[in-house]
């Protein structure tokens, strides 16, 4: 600027103070902006008025619910221990009736009457023979007749002898003083055979399951109960009111009724309803198939919070004003910087004419001669492809500079990627196999392998969108939503394709798609590709279908036990070598069942079940590989077998499987799942020969992983056989 330009800005500033604006005092934007924030404060203190009391209302009713809803759990919770302590119990006494004293009457009544202590925990101990046999009928201490026996308990008897399972039965008897509930279990040998069944019976409001403290201490404004899922009551703070009807209880019914509607599972956490006056809370017992309820009051429960309520009112209401009040002087005080800034640019273009032009030419100057004295090669713009950076000290310069450095990083960032790609495409070119990098699912790089199996040269594929080389008469178009349906259910694509080459021929390919980055899919995905024209020869066989399950593609049941019983049968023959029988080779077999799985039949439909079933078969091929065999035996049943594998291995297996479920979680229709596998355990022991035998007892370890919890290995242990 020239002297008189300078001399001409307090000028400037003078007039502008003699107009009767200050130089803090904001514009006429600012000003707008102002007052329609303290407008914007004023209303929302007013609604806050009102919102506070809605809000304090409805916290207190979200932690009343949360409170009811964490005691029904912990209820639930009690009994659950308490049915499985019943259940432990009797495993107690069930480990004490040995064969010897099963066959001896005498023996077995007097071990019932004195020799097991752990009897006395219930009101009555039965224990029938395999034959159904009644042999001993001892209630509260004495014996009775087999005779005597209820229908109802010789019923669950004679379904524990027939299926081998321990049962929890529903509830027995009409009356309060005379319901109870019956726990069973199997005796079984060493092989695992069934020999008999001992039953265990409690009363309803004994200690063991339900007494009369339970619903204590009673509350005038709320009700504990605990009901059957039939409806019939159980437990209630009027005793009056035992074995009576849900249906009869003032805010329950309808609330139970819409609970039983959602298909609650069993075992589920706690569920509360608010409703008109109620408060009501349900959690179910899983094993017996209890409900416990909390029904409340909701005004009385409440009451308390109404004074503390108006209490807020008033200082919601002081609080707005103050806020108002704070709003406008911030807000005053924060747009002086901005009123400052437009003074000054009001004084710097007051300026007309030649002098205004010569201003800018200085200013032009100044950023030239800026930079000349700072030189930065990286933050400089290129003179001949671009034009100037505005130049101005303070914020406009370093947001140039920043401007300036991101443009350059961008070009260097530009010139790496193209050098990276250069390089994976040469590591590409001597890949032994059909590898495609894909980004928002159009081909970047190909590999040689893969142009050769397709018959396109890599120009004609860089840039194709990847899904369009699926052959439309295979059903190219669903083949392609199943694609993005496993990528989004799972992250990754592991299945058969059908692509078309150049002359228009179909082959089909082992496609395994994974995300270059897991949790960024935008970022691009790798293709593998495998030539199955040989493997897909070999299944149009005859043989090969009768031996696969048609979903799966693993091997199915017939096959499997047909296998293990050529294997046990081969090494029982096997002429055994000194010492053979110490080794730890002989091979393992696990039995898997898959959790929740109903869960994702139900909710996401068979589809989703199927898929992942097909899922879970492919997870087994790669996790076993070549060193066994995986079959599909039904439903969400599987099975390998390792036959050269030592236990320790075995369980290794196993445990890796199980991780790797766990970590699962597949999506469908905008929901994840959850699931988990139960495995049962078995060594295969050298003379072992029944298979049968062999598939029960890991199905019974099965079992066993599950009934302790699911989702982990339970080793069943097989004897060895002569």
């Amino acid at each position: 600027m020239t002297p008189a330009e300078h001399a001409a800005v307090p000028g400037m500033a003078a007039a502008d103070r003699d107009a009767g604006e200050p130089g803090w005092f904001p514009g006429p934007l600012v000003r707008k902006l102002v007052a329609v924030a303290v407008l914007a404060v004023v209303m929302s203190g007013a609604m806050a008025v009102w919102l506070v009391s809605r809000t304090v209302g409805q916290e207190a009713m979200q932690r009343f619910v949360r409170q009811q809803n964490d005691e029904v759990e912990l209820v639930a919770r009690l009994l659950a221990s308490k049915i499985e302590q019943s259940q432990k119990v009797l495993d107690s006494v069930a480990e004490g009736i040995t064969p010897e004293v099963l066959d001896s009457p005498a023996s077995l009544e007097w071990l019932l009457q004195q020799g097991l202590p752990a009897v006395r925990f219930f009101d009555a101990i039965q224990v029938a023979r395999m034959d159904g046999t009644l042999s001993v009928n001892l209630r509260y201490g004495r014996l009775e007749k087999a005779s005597d026996l209820d229908p109802a308990e010789r019923d669950y008897l004679v379904r524990t002898l027939l299926e081998g399972k321990p049962l929890v039965s529903d509830l027995i008897g009409t009356t309060a003083q005379d319901a109870r509930v019956m726990f069973t279990l199997p005796l079984l040998r060493g092989e695992g055979r069934v020999t008999g069944a001992v039953a265990g019976l409690l009363r309803l409001q004994s200690q063991g399951l339900l007494p009369h403290s339970l619903a204590l201490p009673a509350r005038s404004e709320s009700r504990l109960m605990v009901f059957t899922q039939d409806g019939v009551i159980l437990s209630h703070p009027d005793l009056q009111r035992v074995m009576g009807r849900v249906q009869d209880e003032p805010g329950l019914a309808d609330a139970y009724a819409r609970w039983r509607n959602a298909e609650q599972p069993a075992g589920s956490r706690g569920v509360t309803q608010v409703q008109p006056g109620h408060v009501v809370s349900l959690a179910r017992v899983p094993m017996p198939q209890w409900v416990v309820a909390r029904v409340s009051d909701s005004q009385a429960m409440l009451a308390p919070l109404h004074g503390a309520q108006r209490r807020s009112w008033w200082l919601a209401g002081a609080a707005t004003a103050l806020v108002a009040a704070l709003a406008m002087v911030l807000m005053v005080w924060l747009a002086r910087p901005l009123a400052l800034l437009r003074q000054r640019a009001l004084m710097s273009g007051s300026a007309a004419g030649p002098g205004a032009l010569c201003a800018v030419d200085s200013a032009a100057e100044s950023d030239a001669q800026f930079l000349a004295d700072n030189p930065c090669p990286q933050l400089q713009p290129d003179p001949s492809t671009e034009p100037p950076w505005p130049r101005c000290p303070g914020e406009v310069d370093d947001t140039a500079r920043v401007c300036a450095w991101l443009i350059q990083s961008r070009r260097l960032a530009q010139r790496s990627l193209r050098a990276a790609q250069q390089q994976l495409q040469r590591v590409l070119d001597h890949v032994p196999q059909g590898v495609a990098v894909t980004r928002g699912e159009h081909v970047e790089l190909v590999s040689l392998q893969a142009c050769r199996m397709l018959g396109y040269t890599q120009q004609q594929l860089q840039g194709r969108h990847m899904l369009d080389l699926l052959t439309a008469r295979d059903g190219g178009a669903d083949l392609a939503r199943q694609v993005r349906s496993e990528f989004a259910a799972h992250g990754i694509f592991d299945g058969e394709l059908p692509l078309r080459r150049e002359d228009g021929s179909t082959l089909w390919v082992h496609a395994r798609g994974h995300c270059v980055q897991p949790d960024e899919p935008a970022r691009g995905m790798v293709w593998t590709l495998e030539d199955l024209t040989a493997v897909r020869e070999t299944r149009q066989q005859l043989a090969w279908v009768r031996t696969r399950d048609a979903l799966t593609q693993l091997m199915n049941r017939a096959e499997f036990e047909h296998r293990l019983e050529v294997l046990l049968l081969e090494r029982a023959r096997r002429p055994q070598l000194p010492g053979e029988a110490l080794q730890h080779e002989c091979g393992v077999l696990l039995f898997m069942d898959l959790d929740h799985f109903t869960v994702v039949n139900d909710v996401a439909g068979h589809d989703a079940g199927d898929d992942v079933l097909r899922r879970l078969a492919r997870l087994l091929e790669s996790e076993v590989g070549n060193s066994g065999w995986a079959a599909r035996l039904g439903g969400d049943e599987f099975a390998v077998l390792l036959p050269g594998s030592t236990v320790s291995r075995g369980q290794a297996v196993a445990e890796q499987l199980r991780a790797a479920v766990q970590a699962w979680e597949p999506a469908y229709q905008g929901r994840s799942f959850t699931l988990g596998l139960s495995i049962g355990l078995v060594p295969l022991h050298l003379g072992s020969q029944d298979a049968a035998a062999v598939l029960y007892a890991a199905d019974m370890a099965c079992y066993q992983a599950k009934r302790t919890g699911r989702n982990r290995v339970a080793l069943a242990q097989l004897p060895a056989q002569a």
